[in-house]
């Protein structure tokens, strides 16, 4: 079974193999859209951030996994300030509404970023939509980004799941994260404190237990 994905606004198209006779599958293909047929994407996290700007409050860029395929990916974040009496809009594209609604709850809770007066945006650019835990804090630390009107280091990349007391918990596929993070420049990348030992080359792996931490570490 096969699944074609994509926004229509935008070129990236996905193909997912689901399953296949001889049991289930998650491999997935990239291809882009062109006036001439899908043509296939040989480097997709390229791709995605070739128009990122630096120095850009709210912008994180995370080392995603969909299927087997390490992807870089950048979150994007807005805030802006509600009139007095109404109520603040929370709007996702490509992040899942209720996830955005809870680690807006952490950041809240656990580090005292006060977005309770604020209208937020979250959005994933090119159209990807995040199903992955592991990009968490990378979506916290923009969104905290947004908050403050403060970019966060521009050759920072962030990889972990946030639980509800603001730890940062270990993702699966790590090393493919970090190894496509560093392949595309990346000189230091935020991971779960309680991991193995990776090896990055010349890319500064920094552990953080908590969401607090990460921020301290982010700008």
């Amino acid at each position: 079974m096969v699944s074609f994905e994509g926004d229509r606004l935008h070129p990236l198209r996905m193909v997912r193999a689901i399953k296949h006779r001889f049991g289930t599958t998650n491999e997935l293909g990239l291809f882009e859209m062109t006036e001439t047929g899908l043509v296939g994407v040989p480097d997709a996290s390229n791709m995605l951030l070739a128009d990122r700007q630096l120095g850009v409050a709210g912008s994180v860029v995370v080392p995603t996994i969909d299927g087997q395929r390490p992807l870089l990916v950048e979150v994007q974040a807005l805030t802006t300030k509600v009139a007095s009496g109404f109520t603040p809009r929370r709007s996702a594209q490509g992040v899942e509404a209720s996830r955005l609604a809870m680690l807006l709850a952490v950041l809240e809770r656990r580090t005292g970023t006060a977005f309770g007066s604020l209208e937020v945006y979250a959005s994933v650019v090119g159209g990807v939509r995040l199903s992955d835990p592991g990009a968490d804090l990378g979506v916290c630390l923009a969104l905290t980004s947004a908050a403050l009107d403060k970019p966060v280091k521009p050759q920072l990349a962030a990889i972990g799941e946030v639980g509800l007391g603001g730890e940062i918990r270990h993702v699966n596929h790590l090393e493919r994260r970090v190894r496509e993070a560093a392949r595309m420049g990346f000189h230091q990348i935020l991971i779960p404190a309680n991991t193995k030992p990776l090896d990055a080359g010349r890319t500064s792996l920094v552990r953080v237990s908590t969401v607090a931490e990460a921020i301290s570490h982010a700008f």
